[in-house]
């Protein structure tokens, strides 16, 4: 049976795989593919998205990388983000080049703090920009820029671009313009996809033409971790400390013969993992989607599957069958 949209030949469904049952796939590039039938679970956290312009795309891209950083998982990091795209100066509020990018918390008084601190440290220290909201349309709203405000230190002054309430704030290259309040939402987080491999080289080449997919074909989404790639994926809970959290053992290739829920078979030597939270459900779907189509075709992937505690993490779920359209 071909599958138009996701260009993948069932070959058949394996009932009995000793590690959970799976689809098997063959791909665009002729090699078989398992697809573990399980599901990506997600959970609900607080989302804020800023719109960095600057004179060029340089510095536009520099504020986002440097205001994204130490952002990959609140389990250690104070927040989560990640840059979602660049945005053409016809749509911006003051007719200059673009950066999305995206933060997440797990709550909204923690939420804003990251924004004043990251917005504050990160963007209106870095030459020429400037911060619009990037969610206009939500209803709940952040008092970001009248926060920063007082860093003019009583010479900052009320103004408006685009039709947008900001702060135009003193600095030592001119001024700093960020918008009076950011909206938030509650959005999705925890989206991921696990790409296992015959070795590391394969692994890598199918995650980063995942990541690539996903930044050409989705939008509304982040991927947080380093070149939106993952290498350390984390359980929840320890086997031996007081953690929250964990190295993934069953999926650690150097463990197979150690442990005896290993999920990896014999052949598997590298696994890397895509997470990614986004606005919605169905844009985390879509980008899961897309990542997983581009991965599969990579020679050396062996098995596809995905993090989840049965249900006990988050309310969403992404299951493999349907984001690539199988049945």
């Amino acid at each position: 049976m071909l599958q138009s949209e996701a260009k993948l030949e069932i070959v058949g469904y394996d009932e009995k795989d000793k590690f959970g049952p799976c689809f098997i796939v063959k791909p665009m590039a002729g090699h078989i593919v398992k697809v573990a039938d399980t599901f990506a679970e997600m959970f609900p956290m607080w989302a804020g998205r800023v719109l960095i312009t600057a004179d060029s795309e340089k510095w536009a891209l520099t504020a986002a990388e440097v205001a994204t950083g130490f952002a990959t998982s609140v389990i250690m990091a104070p927040a989560e983000a990640g840059f979602e795209g660049l945005v053409s100066k016809e749509k911006t509020p003051d007719g200059r080049v673009g950066a999305l990018i995206q933060i997440y918390n797990r709550n909204r008084f923690d939420l804003k703090n990251q924004m004043v601190l990251r917005i504050g440290q990160c963007i209106m220290t870095c030459p020429t920009t400037a911060a619009f909201d990037a969610l206009q349309e939500a209803k709940r709203r952040m008092k970001v820029g009248r926060s920063l405000r007082y860093f003019g230190d009583g010479f900052q002054r009320k103004g408006i671009v685009g039709g947008r309430k900001v702060w135009r704030i003193p600095v030592m290259e001119g001024e700093f313009i960020v918008e009076d309040s950011f909206g938030v939402v509650e959005a999705v987080a925890g989206g991921n996809f696990l790409i296992l491999a015959k070795d590391k080289n394969s692994g890598l080449k199918a995650a980063e033409e995942a990541v690539k997919a996903i930044k050409n074909g989705a939008s509304g989404v982040i991927m947080p971790f380093p070149g939106g790639v993952c290498r350390s994926g984390s359980k929840a809970g320890s086997l031996k400390y007081k953690l929250k959290a964990s190295t993934n053992h069953p999926f650690c290739p150097t463990l197979k013969k150690v442990v005896e829920d290993s999920q990896l078979p014999e052949d598997v030597n590298s696994v890397y993992e895509i997470v990614i939270n986004g606005l919605t459900v169905e844009a985390v779907k879509k980008a899961m989607g897309e990542g997983i189509k581009a991965a599969i075709n990579v020679p050396g992937v062996l098995r596809i599957s995905a993090g989840n505690y049965g249900g006990k993490l988050g309310p969403y779920k992404a299951f493999l069958k349907e984001v690539l359209g199988l049945s």
